[in-house]
């Protein structure tokens, strides 16, 4: 979430509460394309010789004497200040501020704003300065992804996944990592693949391939790295390996082996630290400083019925503030770990809508300050998933939640993940 937003461009790229429909495309282009490509999935592309957007943008910001041609810039002098008045220091130092649904706008304006955001440097310095905004990315659809912003409570469609026939039926696996969000599974030919997408180029890309490709990890992201740990290979071994991504870089690092092979396990960071629970027993952490791995029994939230651990989705696990929850989905709960006692306890219920099988199709995630919860009823004629929200305090009361949103699905949702950048 972004703290303390002054917003002192808040006037000039306002915008009130759009549909997905109107929500302006995040990802401006170099050159112009008058195609309806243009507008589909309720995006636009921007243009630099669009007069009338140049025209409309100019009035707008005539206060602020920012210019966006090259002949304003020599005349200034300073052709890198962006805001001429307040110098570029200070600029920058605005919109880092302004909400990431206004980056868009602010790229349009001339060259150097739109280098500032289509290269990334504006979310870097973000990151840096710890400004952050979380954004939820679900899939209910084969290939399709949709992005949510909880705080503004705005959609917005990605592009279609590219992909064959096997991908795109298989099971897929998901994580946000800095301004990427990673798809991995297996193509045509069974071999485990990745597809990327960036949020800078608002396009899907084949990622890099895991040194040690397999499926049913755990993981986690911390700004610009993630880790992976166990999963199961192509032949069905379980595996202890567990690797570093860097989306800045896009590489990936071999780390320390665990102490246990685990699959259908689950990934969470807190006080800087990784953890991995469940699998088989307990669960371990990886210290980034010391390079190790120890393990932590009794780490596993229990479950509220007997059901073959084969039969349930890995656990929904997410951490706030550097707490730990879980959601037993055959309860129906939320529960919190006590780092102290090593143990669980309950707080309160999930969401009444928030309906799965086994676990599949519920979404348990951390989102900034919140927890986020999305699931809901389905039926053959269709039906529509809510997404609920809870922000935890310290002590242990029960869940609050608050309906964000609803959508019409009639799907599970098969893959979500929450970027912050």
């Amino acid at each position: 979430m972004v703290e303390d937003r002054t917003y002192l461009l808040a006037r000039v790229f306002s915008s009130s509460r759009l549909s997905e429909s109107k929500w302006l495309y995040m990802h401006p282009s170099e050159e112009q394309d008058s195609s309806e490509s243009n507008l589909r999935n309720g995006k636009r592309a921007f243009d630099d010789d669009d007069d009338k957007l140049r025209q409309s943008k100019s009035l707008k910001l005539t206060r602020l004497s920012i210019h966006g041609n090259a002949s304003d810039q020599q005349q200034h002098g300073d052709g890198d200040s962006l805001i001429n008045d307040i110098g570029r220091d200070n600029s920058i130092s605005c919109l880092l501020r302004c909400s990431r649904s206004d980056y868009s706008s602010i790229a349009s304006l001339n060259r150097s704003f739109r280098s500032l955001v289509k290269s990334g440097d504006i979310y870097r310095l973000r990151r840096q300065n710890m400004i952050v905004e979380h954004w939820v990315y679900f899939s209910c659809q084969l290939l399709e992804w949709v992005a949510f912003d909880p705080v503004e409570r705005r959609w917005m469609n990605l592009p279609t996944m590219p992909s064959g026939v096997t991908f795109m039926c298989a099971d897929k696996e998901s994580l946000a990592v800095g301004t990427d969000l990673l798809v991995l599974g297996k193509d045509d030919d069974s071999s485990h693949v990745v597809y990327r997408y960036s949020l800078l180029t608002n396009s899907w890309s084949p990622g890099e391939r895991m040194n040690s490709p397999r499926c049913l990890f755990g993981s986690a992201s911390l700004g610009e790295i993630a880790i992976f740990a166990g999963g199961c290979d192509s032949l069905g071994k379980i595996s202890d390996v567990a690797e570093m991504y860097n989306s800045e870089l896009q590489t990936w690092t071999t780390l320390p082996k665990m102490n246990k092979p685990r699959k259908m396990c689950s990934g969470v960071f807190m006080d800087g630290k990784f953890y991995v629970i469940g699998g088989v027993g307990g669960g371990e952490e990886y210290d980034l400083a010391t390079k190790k791995w120890t393990e932590i029994p009794e780490m596993s939230p229990p479950r509220s019925r007997e059901t073959p651990a084969s039969a349930e989705a890995p656990l929904l696990v997410a951490v706030v503030n550097n707490q730990l929850y879980a959601a037993d989905h055959a309860g129906m709960e939320v529960r919190k770990y006590d780092k102290e006692s090593k143990r669980w306890f309950t707080l309160g219920r999930l969401p009444e809508r928030a309906g799965s099988v086994n676990g599949w199709g519920l979404a348990f995630r951390a989102c900034g300050e919140r927890l986020i919860v999305i699931g809901g009823p389905r039926s053959s004629g269709g039906g529509f998933i809510e997404l609920n929200s809870w922000v935890p305090s310290n002590d242990r009361s029960p869940p609050v939640w608050t309906l964000l949103d609803r959508k019409h699905s009639s799907n599970f949702v098969y893959n979500c993940a929450v970027m912050g950048c």
